[in-house]
């Protein structure tokens, strides 16, 4: 696309948004809770259906066309189900938790631009609720808000197993949404906005030529970490901790069941589509089309190629979890805080330096690119690194099953000499009175 019509898009989200009346207002709204209803219904069918084939079963296949109302089925199974309350979980606290996970997921779809300006019921509008100066800022917040029902529930469970998945919750929650914040700042500084609208529209450009300038290229490091971290964000395998079910039952949500389990369910599952359609607004060039040109990157093409962007991240979830086993919880620490959020640290320095000019001889495109490169090779190379193994010649060396060995040259000590045991003798008169009564 050309720089005037970049320019033109960049501005025209917010305007056109302005001009909605009340009841397209209302039609949006209804259709973005309707949206992420059948996501979350969709997901959960499609997980089971990935993760059977790669694990060579059938899967789920007997209610609906395929297996396909499977998820419907376990909604409408799990409405009907018994609520059971702890004697010792706290009333209201134990009823507000699923609910204060539940809103803020929801709420955070509303800055996500779905397409451009669309004819919508004779309306010129854009497909997006609300176009905010602070859009970014607003996801964010609502995915910190969320983890308050995942605490709260865990303390008002009045249970040990819930508690633990709520502090490794918090602690989690803490240590991924520094580095995915982080991430997102070297694309707000490339932008010079916060805007969702204004960083799609900045995207709407080509770069060597020929390839979209998508931030997922330009600051290929950013998109990296935003990955990790949105996994560790929505706790989903392999950073699954606040719910291990192999040390903690089900964790934090292991005393709820039937309306309120299946709130935490959609809280997680809305979660996840959240945060894969803000890595498209943000690295993929939201509802743009892969080329340059008007041609399908106009109108409702803009929805398809939003939807087919979101689905591959979702697919990425799908994929690690059937890949890859859950991390120790030192590892998982480790990884956010000594390497995503210091690399994190350098690649915006690195942007910075690149944004002022200090690099006159290419293009900043080309700067970035080449950048974003070496920073990747570099964390590839940390990665696939062993860690380095501390001889201690001090202790007892082990087989690889955890039992120790004995050593090669084991001499077998000398049995020790058998000692005498003295018998205590009796005085004379004792043993006469006792050798009669022994006689009678």
């Amino acid at each position: 696309m050309t720089q005037q019509f970049v320019a033109a898009e960049i501005g025209e989200t917010a305007k056109l948004l302005a001009d909605d009346p009340f009841w397209l207002i209302l039609i949006k709204v209804v259709a973005i809770f309707a949206f992420l209803v059948v996501m979350t219904l969709f997901m959960i069918n499609w997980e089971r259906k990935v993760v059977a084939r790669m694990q060579h079963r059938p899967g789920p296949n007997r209610v609906g066309p395929n297996g396909w109302l499977q998820s419907l089925a376990d909604g409408l199974k799990l409405a009907f189900k018994e609520d059971i309350r702890p004697v010792l979980a706290d009333k209201w606290v134990f009823f507000l938790a699923p609910v204060i996970s539940c809103i803020p997921a929801f709420l955070a779809f509303s800055v996500i631009p779905l397409a451009g300006e669309v004819n919508l019921f004779g309306e010129q509008t854009a497909l997006q609720l609300v176009d905010l100066p602070v859009g970014v800022l607003v996801v964010l917040a609502c995915s910190s808000i969320g983890v308050y029902g995942i605490v709260l529930s865990g303390w008002a469970s009045g249970s040990p197993y819930p508690l633990l998945g709520a502090l490794r919750s918090a602690a989690q929650v803490i240590s991924y949404e520094i580095a995915m914040g982080l991430s997102i700042v070297a694309v707000i500084m490339f932008t010079g906005s916060m805007s969702t609208g204004d960083i799609v529209g900045a995207q709407a450009t080509t770069v060597l030529g020929f390839a979209p300038g998508w931030f997922g290229f330009l600051l290929f490091p950013s998109f990296a970490i935003y990955v990790v971290s949105m996994v560790g964000e929505t706790n989903r395998a392999p950073f699954d901790l606040p719910e291990a079910e192999s040390e903690l039952v089900g964790g934090f949500h292991t005393e709820y069941s039937s309306l309120k389990f299946a709130l935490f369910f959609l809280a997680e599952y809305v979660n996840m589509v959240t945060v894969s359609a803000l890595a498209t607004t943000l690295f993929l060039g939201g509802y743009h089309a892969p080329w340059s040109g008007e041609f399908m990157n106009t109108g409702w093409w803009g929805l398809l190629w939003f939807i087919i962007k979101t689905l591959g991240f979702l697919f990425i979830f799908i994929w690690l979890r059937g890949t890859l086993p859950r991390m120790r919880y030192d590892q998982f620490m480790r990884l956010g805080w000594k390497v995503l959020v210091p690399t994190s640290l350098i690649w915006i320095m690195a942007v910075a330096v690149i944004r002022t000019g200090a690099i006159q001889q290419l293009s900043t495109a080309q700067r970035l690119i080449a950048l974003g490169v070496v920073v990747g090779l570099v964390l590839l190379v940390s990665f696939l690194l062993p860690d380095k193994k501390v001889q201690d010649t001090k202790g007892v060396p082990l087989a690889g099953s955890g039992f120790p060995v004995p050593p090669l040259d084991l001499v077998v000590p000398k049995s020790a000499p058998k000692r005498k045991v003295k018998v205590a003798t009796l005085p004379k008169e004792t043993a006469a009175v006792t050798t009669g009564k022994e006689a009678e």
